[in-house]
């Protein structure tokens, strides 16, 4: 009857710790999705202004030419 009992227990503590990784995981995950949400926010206001840029440069060339 001892040794059910000893697999039943590791079995748990198994289990116990899958869990206590899996919240680890979670919390992560969520870490990284926010610093993802960041650099997306960031990668766009760049776009932005290489894009406003662009188009005054390209008004300057156009002036320019004779």
């Amino acid at each position: 009857m001892l040794w059910p009992m000893f697999a039943i227990a590791l079995g748990f503590l198994g289990v116990a710790v899958l869990a206590v990784l899996a919240v680890r995981v979670f919390a992560e995950v969520r870490r990284l999705s926010a610093e993802v949400a960041l650099a997306s926010r960031r990668i766009a206001s760049a776009s932005a202004d290489l894009e406003r840029e662009a188009a005054g440069l390209a008004r300057a060339g156009h002036d320019a030419r004779p």
